[in-house]
């Protein structure tokens, strides 16, 4: 297996749990507050990308591609 090939296969489960994690929490703030528009939309969505690694590293559950050195 290629490198490239084994990091894919160690995010893609992360990958799907993140685009879960930012539709849910993009559902429930537009519940609460009504409809956003893009701009506060893609902060949501920017803070569960940046936020999801740092997290998953804290729980220790992160793959061994975002472990760090």
């Amino acid at each position: 297996m290629t490198d490239t090939t084994e990091k894919i296969r160690q995010l893609a489960p992360h990958w799907g749990v993140m685009f879960v994690v930012m539709f849910v929490v993009l559902a429930l703030v537009e519940s609460v507050v009504g409809r956003l528009s893009l701009l506060p939309s893609l902060l949501l969505v920017f803070v569960v990308a940046f936020g999801y690694p740092v997290v998953v590293r804290a729980l220790g559950v992160a793959p061994p591609v975002w472990q760090r050195s």
